[in-house]
């Protein structure tokens, strides 16, 4: 099989179903045609070296491992030890029932992942696509606009109850022109709004769940780098949104980046420190501020004074994307409309002539490697499974926290004495074995090897498949340094 035939194949992998091939009909044997006939027949239409085809395509292509080219299917494809993979979250800064506000997820190669942003409403789409809440470790927040930030107290809150138990979460954030405007004091704040909750949920498995953490940045320090673990690095650097605190990051791993700016007006800043990017996103407004003031029920002159001091116009977003290059650039945080989707890509093509993809509405996802990238729509449903807690199975052994506090300690007697007997309202025979109380003293541990088949698979499906990334990354570096 020559490369040429051999890249056919390879590239329709995607497009075919296995389950199509397996249910075809058995064709009678007959007698193969000529190598020149079939060779002609399987490299009809597929360029290869023999021309150019497309004019903004070179390197965007579906990867063989993809399960489908058209659609990302939640829990359906591991992220390839080479790959980077990006999936909006929340697309809109006016959240609405087909859009959430602003989320970006990044998961590599090497098993890490981060949340940038996490906008009202987001942390929906992480549950249908399949995220569970306590695999999310790092949060980068852009601003302290709400809609950039509002997920958080669900995340933190509920993630802990789910499993995240033995690794706090980790707020990233700018500081501001003052204290109280920076991401500290918007944490501290939080933590005194979420008082009640907290301690009513004390009386679950805590840990280390409540301490969250904060890594608050100087916004003025340009450059500066927020996180460098594991071959990952991130920099930030100052967005002019309105108001001094406001920030956009850029991610380096593998010889591979992401940028996303966050909200602002265009500035040399973001062409110095993302010139280059693979993946250059960020937000965008179409210049139809009369026509989208009517349909978003906002009156015109705000909408065009909030764009004009906080955001990027189409055109702007056109112009930083021709001086950056990137190989896809995409924008987001924007209204995904079907009246403005042509006038936005041919705002954006007044200075962009490369690849170009809308990251809107929720669910987009963009798969690269240093070779090639590829976006399609996920499918998100709207009554998902939830995904179970993972759990580091290293030592053998699950460990559940005992919790911090007893229902005697935060609840007064009298309106336990009110509770109805559940033998009057369960069935005969349905009443289970209630557990009112923690049932050991002290933490629950439990060996690897008592764990239903079930459980433990489900709950260390992403410890399984990091031994086989680092299996992969081990093997990498021996055959590096022979």
């Amino acid at each position: 099989m020559n490369k040429v035939t051999q890249s056919v194949l390879i590239s329709m992998l995607p497009l075919m179903s296995g389950s199509v091939l397996a249910n075809s009909a058995v064709v009678p044997k007959q007698t193969p045609s000529s190598p020149e006939q079939i060779q002609t027949v399987l490299s009809g239409g597929i360029s290869g070296d023999r021309w150019t085809e497309g004019l903004m395509y070179e390197g965007v292509m579906p990867m063989p491992w993809l399960k489908s080219a058209a659609n990302w299917f939640p829990r359906t494809e591991d992220v390839q030890p080479e790959e980077m993979r990006v999936t909006f979250m929340g697309t809109s800064p006016m959240i609405r029932p087909g859009q959430m506000n602003t989320s970006i997820y990044v998961e590599l190669g090497n098993g890490d992942n981060f949340v940038f942003d996490i906008g009202e409403g987001s942390v929906a789409n992480y549950v249908a696509a399949g995220v569970a809440l306590n695999e999310i470790k790092h949060v980068f927040l852009t601003h302290l606009h709400v809609d950039h930030f509002g997920g958080l107290p669900y995340l933190w809150m509920f993630g802990t109850w789910n499993g995240g138990w033995h690794e706090p979460l980790t707020v990233h954030g700018p500081s501001g022109s003052e204290p109280q405007y920076g991401t500290q004091a918007m944490v501290n704040g939080m933590t005194d709004m979420l008082a009640w909750h907290k301690d009513s949920f004390s009386l679950f498995p805590v840990g280390s769940g409540h301490d969250l953490q904060v890594n608050e940045f100087d916004f003025r320090n340009n450059g500066g780098v927020v996180y460098e673990e594991n071959g990952v690095k991130i920099t930030h650097w100052q967005r002019s949104h309105g108001k001094d605190g406001s920030s956009a990051y850029r991610l380096d791993w593998n010889d591979m980046c992401f940028t996303w700016t966050g909200d602002g007006r265009p500035t040399e800043l973001d062409i110095q420190y993302a010139e280059g990017c693979d993946l250059f996103i960020t937000e965008l407004q179409t210049e139809l501020v009369e026509i989208g003031s009517a349909v978003q029920g906002v009156p015109p002159f705000l909408t065009r004074y909030t764009i004009d001091t906080h955001h990027t116009p189409a055109y702007g977003a056109g112009y930083l994307a021709n001086a950056i290059q990137p190989r896809m650039f995409m924008t987001t945080h924007m209204s995904y409309d079907p009246y403005q989707t042509e006038e936005t890509v041919a705002e954006v093509r007044e200075h962009w002539k490369g690849p170009y993809h809308f990251g809107a509405p929720d669910g987009i996802v963009v798969n690269m490697t240093k070779d090639a990238v590829w976006v399609r729509e996920g499918v998100l449903p709207d009554y998902p499974n939830s995904k179970p807690p993972q759990f580091d199975f290293t030592n053998g052994q699950l460990v559940i926290p005992e919790p911090p506090r007893k229902q005697v300690d935060i609840q007064e007697q009298f309106i336990r004495d009110q509770h109805i007997e559940p033998s009057k309202y369960y069935p005969e025979g349905m009443m289970p074995d209630m557990i009112v109380e923690w049932p050991v003293d002290g933490d629950l541990v439990v060996p690897e090897e008592m764990l239903p088949d079930n459980l433990r698979n489900s709950m260390g499906a992403n410890w399984d498949l990091q031994q086989k990334r680092d299996e992969y990354f081990d093997n990498k570096t021996k055959q590096q340094s022979k």
